[in-house]
């Protein structure tokens, strides 16, 4: 494969990175509920996990692969993919929505995400974002608020 150069990231451009490492395609995850089943309220809870998520990994759009969201199937309003294409640099994205597995006893009105992303960072480096409701998901990575 030819060597390929790239213009400087903003990780890059804040001083997080001493020495360039390579990069690596990354998950990062993130989850949250919503109150009722109404296009404001899925849209307020997806802008709030996303801002969330961008704002504890810098995370940059254009850096961004892909995004799956999954909506449990009692939140049907509006597809939290069409809020994100909303915001500024995500209209060029791929996203997808789908519909979460309906298990006997798990929560409910709850949106998952799984963004797949090019970063230097490891993935351990990464701040998966658990909020509301969904924070009971995954108690070691809920942000409390």
């Amino acid at each position: 494969m030819d060597n390929l150069t790239f213009p400087a990231h903003t990780y890059q451009q804040t001083g997080i990175l001493a020495t360039p490492i390579q990069w690596r395609v990354r998950g990062l995850r993130g989850a949250t509920t919503v109150g009722q089943n109404t296009k404001e309220a899925i849209a307020a809870a997806v802008d709030e996990l996303l801002d969330a998520l961008e704002t504890n990994n810098l995370l940059d759009p254009a850096e961004i692969v892909s995004v799956t969201f999954s909506a449990t199937p009692d939140l049907d309003a509006i597809f939290p993919a069409a809020v994100a294409r909303r915001r500024p640099g995500w209209e060029q994205v791929p996203l997808l929505d789908v519909q979460q597995m309906q298990v006997k006893g798990s929560l409910d009105h709850c949106i998952r995400v799984l963004i797949h992303l090019n970063t230097p960072l490891p993935q351990n480096a990464l701040r998966h974002t658990y909020l509301r409701r969904a924070a009971q998901l995954r108690p070691d990575l809920a942000l409390v608020k």
